[in-house]
């Protein structure tokens, strides 16, 4: 098992910092920093909020009642726009990680002979006098979304007139499919596996396969924070990079899932979190293979919030059709959002962390 770190870098007391993270694998990082004991090495108190949905963690990051959280790629964008809330200036330093999430199909849908996204249109065509299939994605702007419409799209399926898509939290999408609420949804893992071994549905595709490199999760934060509260700030992204680089190493992939399968975070069993881990997929009906990249925590710059990475982010609210002014969606904002410059402060500290406390005040 894991052990602590001892490297402490001293810094004043602080008072605790509530940090938001949902139930899904790719929010590894933010509780293996807590696990690891890095926010102590790192000089913070912080204090985990699990919470259910995304829209949770929107309001209480612009209400205060969370100072950080794990959060999808598009949130801090619309949250500074105020697209589906008031408007709060957010941004993000760090990006948690790449890909991690999967379109899941009904067993249902099997039984009526759907194999693909072409079977999947013909058995829309067939059954459109019965009714309208539905669909979960998690938020309006997330990249499940997006990849669900793509995905749709590129099958001959027309989002809105042929299907519906609902908004549904990431740990109720399995339940729901099993319910017959849903005919499929796009969430994170591990509900994608849930699902599988729940008998309830099987994967058709992984987003590491529809759109690779795609940012997915970033720490969220107001901007008021950002300023108000700078060096908790970087610090808190430098615990957070560690923690990233911690999670991506293979010989600590059990560590994660036995970490993760706790109930104060996920709360699944192990066999469901580790298909998320290592890219080993259960497709469902017989069918498993490894995804490459399936879900990336740590790599060349795999974490820095970047203009191409905010680039995509712009790209998907634009093409969400809920911007109604998409003129706004700018160079200006994409470099008021996406920090690189509070990035690599942070990863300088990260850098100063491995050298021995004692010769750290030589690097000022």
């Amino acid at each position: 098992m894991f052990k602590k770190s001892q490297t402490v870098i001293l810094t004043p007391p602080r008072r605790v910092l509530r940090l938001g993270f949902v139930p899904l694998t790719d929010c590894a990082p933010i509780v293996m920093a807590q696990e690891l004991g890095l926010f102590q090495k790192y000089g913070l108190r912080v204090a985990l909020s699990r919470e259910l949905g995304w829209a949770t963690v929107r309001d209480k990051i612009i209400y205060g009642e969370l100072d950080a959280a794990h959060a999808l790629a598009a949130m801090p964008v619309a949250a500074t726009l105020g697209l589906g809330s008031i408007a709060c200036d957010c941004l993000t330093a760090l990006v948690l990680n790449l890909h991690g999430n999967a379109i899941t199909l009904s067993n249902e849908l099997w039984k009526r002979g759907v194999r693909d996204g072409r079977t999947l249109g013909e058995e829309i065509r067939r059954a459109r006098r019965e009714r309208v299939l539905t669909f979960g994605a998690v938020h309006p702007f997330s990249s499940h979304r997006q990849l669900l419409r793509r995905w749709f799209i590129s099958h001959g399926i027309t989002p809105d007139r042929d299907v519906r898509i609902v908004i549904v939290p990431p740990p109720q999408m399995a339940s729901n499919l099993l319910a017959g609420h849903l005919d499929g949804f796009c969430a994170g893992e591990p509900w994608n596996s849930v699902a599988v071994q729940s008998r309830a549905g099987w994967i058709v595709a992984t987003s590491a396969e529809l759109d690779p490199g795609h940012p997915e999760k970033i720490l969220m934060i107001r901007r008021d924070f950002a300023e108000g509260r700078a060096g908790e700030h970087v610090t808190l992204i430098a615990a957070l990079l560690e923690a990233c680089e911690f999670c991506a190493a293979v010989e600590n992939q059990g560590d994660v899932i036995s970490v993760l399968s706790q109930p104060e975070y996920i709360g699944v069993s192990s066999s469901a979190l580790r298909h998320g881990i290592n890219g080993e997929l259960d497709f469902g009906h017989n069918v498993s293979r490894l995804v490459e990249r399936f879900c990336i925590f740590n790599g060349p710059d795999a974490n820095e919030p970047s203009a191409d990475n905010a680039a995509w982010v712009l790209g998907l609210v634009r093409t969400s059709g809920l911007c109604k002014e998409p003129f706004r969606l700018n160079v200006n904002l994409a470099r008021k959002v996406f920090r690189p410059d509070i990035f690599n402060q942070a990863r300088r500290l990260r850098f100063r962390s491995q050298v021995p406390p004692e010769l750290v005040p030589c690097l000022n």
